[in-house]
């Protein structure tokens, strides 16, 4: 899990990073993800800094943050799952709306102003993939299609995404076909 945060200190200062939780099996990223995110913000509070999960806490042209999500079963970590690792993203594209409501808070709203199609990032109303597009909605990393199996990044969700929905709707479309 990819979770970019955005820290602002009480001068104004935006100070911008980024940590990674995982690999995590299935349900446990969520839990890793939450306990991650309230270590970060006590931390913090020893600092007298404030953090915000906001994928756009300051207006403007620049990226914002997300929560870009691997994504991987048995069958595309194995010989030939590029195939699976396509089928996957198919799915994911005709689920595209309900993918979007389901990665931020607001069903969709907090990300309209990150998924912009400016800044490596894809624009909320369409969803594209490619190999190392850091651009598209999903993306397959470069090694991943040389090697031919392995896993993608789903580049969608917003940095103050529920981790649990994100895993709800990513398990209902790829695997359960929902």
């Amino acid at each position: 899990r990819n979770a970019p945060c955005n820290i602002k200190q009480w001068y104004q200062r935006r100070v911008r990073g980024e940590y990674q939780v995982g690999p995590c099996e299935g349900i446990s990223m969520g839990d890793h993800l939450w306990v991650s995110r309230w270590i970060l913000s006590r931390v913090a509070e020893e600092f007298n800094v404030v953090v915000s999960f906001d994928p756009k806490p300051i207006p403007g042209d620049w990226n914002g943050a997300g929560c870009h999500t691997n994504i991987s079963t048995l069958k595309m970590r194995e010989e030939g799952g590029l195939s699976h690792i396509i089928t996957a993203i198919e799915k994911m594209s005709k689920k595209h709306i309900e993918h979007i409501q389901s990665y931020d808070p607001s069903g969709g709203d907090d990300n309209k102003r990150r998924l912009t199609g400016l800044h490596e990032t894809a624009s909320i109303d369409k969803f594209n993939y490619g190999v190392a597009h850091r651009g598209a909605s999903v993306r397959i990393p470069r090694q991943v299609d040389a090697d031919g199996y392995g896993y993608f990044e789903d580049r969608r969700p917003s940095s103050n995404a529920d981790p649990y929905a994100v895993t709800n709707r990513i398990v209902k479309t790829i695997c359960l076909d929902e």
